[in-house]
């Protein structure tokens, strides 16, 4: 009868046990869980933003820059010499200076409002590099077309932000190739299948800049 003072039947008593030892075990299970969640390199944890980095790195390629368009070269020396509305004169400047090398300046750019690059050759003396003849070149129906030409020495022509720039140097009696007097600037854009003159600009150069020597210094007291 001892067994019955507490109140409890002894079947009840041990099914109380067991169902707090399976409480406790739960728990313990659900403590290890989150432990291992939490643990550094072992949980779903630590796969989670390394998968999800993978994926973001795949959807997001470095982008590659394409390679710039070359202008297509032109035989420039050909060009010239095969022109019939070049000079014999010119012609004849135009010769090798050393070797193969030809004394002429060849530009490519968008002149005349076509998809096409326009070709601008300057031709050159050996010696001095005066220039003896300025040409432009418009590609119409797979060749070449001279659309302009100054053949008065020294001249040379240039590519300015779409418009033809061509300089004339202006020497008189007694200048020297390198100290001319004077240029002429005079500025060309293409319109109605020509180019027409747009601007003109007339510089007078001092004779008096690096024509003297400079005076001695005065020694200090």
């Amino acid at each position: 009868m001892r067994g019955l003072t507490n109140g409890r039947s002894p079947g009840r008593g041990r099914n109380g046990t067991q169902a707090t030892s399976a409480a406790v075990a739960a728990f313990v299970a659900l403590g290890v869980s989150l432990s291992g969640c939490g643990a550094g390199g072992t949980g779903a944890r630590d796969e989670g933003p390394a998968h999800a980095e993978a994926v973001e790195g795949a959807a997001s390629p470095s982008p590659v820059a394409s390679p710039s368009k070359v202008p297509e070269r032109v035989d420039a020396v050909r060009l010239v010499k095969t022109d019939p509305k070049v000079s014999a004169e010119v012609k004849r400047e135009l010769k090798p200076c050393v070797g193969d090398q030809y004394p002429v300046d060849v530009s490519y750019g968008k002149l005349t409002g076509q998809s096409a690059e326009d070709v601008v050759v300057n031709v050159l003396t050996c010696g001095d590099g005066v220039g003896v003849g300025s040409y432009v070149y418009r590609e119409e129906d797979g060749a070449y077309q001279n659309v302009f030409q100054a053949e008065e020495p020294p001249v040379y022509a240039e590519i300015d932000r779409g418009d033809l720039v061509v300089s004339k140097q202006v020497y008189e009696k007694g200048d020297s190739v390198s100290s001319p007097s004077s240029s002429i600037v005079i500025t060309y854009r293409w319109a109605s299948d020509r180019f027409a003159e747009e601007y003109r600009t007339h510089n007078d150069y001092s004779n008096a800049v690096g024509g003297m020597p400079s005076p001695a210094p005065e020694p200090e007291n």
